[in-house]
């Protein structure tokens, strides 16, 4: 009997597909400089006044994935782009930094190929690393930013505490499976509401489709981290109005980084906690999560 070659992962990212295009949004490759190419869901009609609104994923699967649920809502009130960071989807670079400043750089760059001057960032888990940079680095261009389920005042500590409780030898073996085992304790940790099952074939196929791909380079971007090498947190308040949105059992970052991190970052910011979500309020309840994102980026 011939084996199937059908993939449900891919599938189903071509719906992801069809619902970020029906939404007014066209994929898009720009090269930014000799080294590096991003690519980016973006408008398709020229600039409008809507304001612009950066969407950046985390670790894991591409942006289609991770912001499947918010691209119709917020379409309505948003210029949105939609990047893939470096070696997630279509992006790639030769350069050798492999830093979450590189990341924002190179986003900070395509939005200036795109004409673009000013917008505000949503960045969840890895995404939320990425944005805290634009918005500390560049607070001329970033007007507010939502900080979501990303602990950017995480310790050394944090992590080593991370690895032991999820069981695994090394950060990649969880945050970028190659066995349905160590995927099967990630979604566990990502998401609130059990998981009564999940077959193997399905995870070895999220893991072929989603996570084999620049396994190399996303490692290196994992140590790579600036941000929690060590024991003490060096981050800078931002200027900008802050909003960090969490999910109440979030058991990769725990809701405590949550309250810390709001004390840490100025005056200007407020803290939304989605109850009965973990690690992935945007996806667990996106209904809340885009109700409570439009409410703080459209206020005045």
């Amino acid at each position: 009997m011939a084996t199937s070659c059908f993939s449900f992962v891919s599938f189903y990212e071509k719906y992801h597909i069809k619902t970020f295009k029906s939404c007014n949004l066209s994929s898009q490759t720009i090269k930014i400089d000799s080294e590096t190419i991003i690519h980016l869901w973006k408008p398709n009609s020229k600039p409008t006044n809507k304001p612009s609104l950066i969407l950046i994923h985390g670790f894991g699967a591409n942006s289609l994935w991770q912001w499947r649920y918010q691209v119709e809502a917020l379409s309505t009130h948003f210029s949105l782009y939609i990047p893939d960071l470096l070696f997630f989807g279509k992006s790639t670079t030769t350069s050798s930094d492999r830093t979450e400043i590189f990341q924002a750089d190179c986003l900070v760059k395509v939005m200036e190929c795109l004409g673009v001057e000013k917008y505000s960032i949503i960045g969840t888990s890895y995404g939320g690393f990425v944005g805290y940079r634009m918005a500390s680095l560049w607070p001329n261009r970033v007007q507010k930013i939502v900080i979501a389920s990303s602990a950017v005042n995480m310790r050394l500590k944090d992590n080593e505490d991370l690895i032991e409780k999820s069981g695994v030898d090394k950060i990649e073996d969880l945050m970028i499976p190659v066995r349905a085992t160590d995927l099967r304790t990630l979604l566990s940790f990502a998401v609130h509401k059990r998981l009564q099952f999940f077959p193997d074939f399905l995870l070895n196929d999220m893991i072929n489709s989603l996570f084999i791909e620049n396994r190399e380079e996303k490692k290196q971007l994992l140590y790579g981290l600036t941000l929690g090498r060590k024991n003490s947190v060096d981050i800078s308040r931002l200027q900008q109005e802050v909003l960090i949105a969490w999910g109440e059992h979030d058991n990769l970052f725990p809701l405590e980084k949550a309250y810390e991190l709001k004390e840490l970052l100025g005056e200007k910011v407020s803290l939304e906690v989605i109850k009965k979500t973990s690690h992935t309020p945007q996806i667990e309840n996106p209904k809340l999560f885009n109700d409570i994102v439009m409410t703080f980026l459209l206020s005045l």
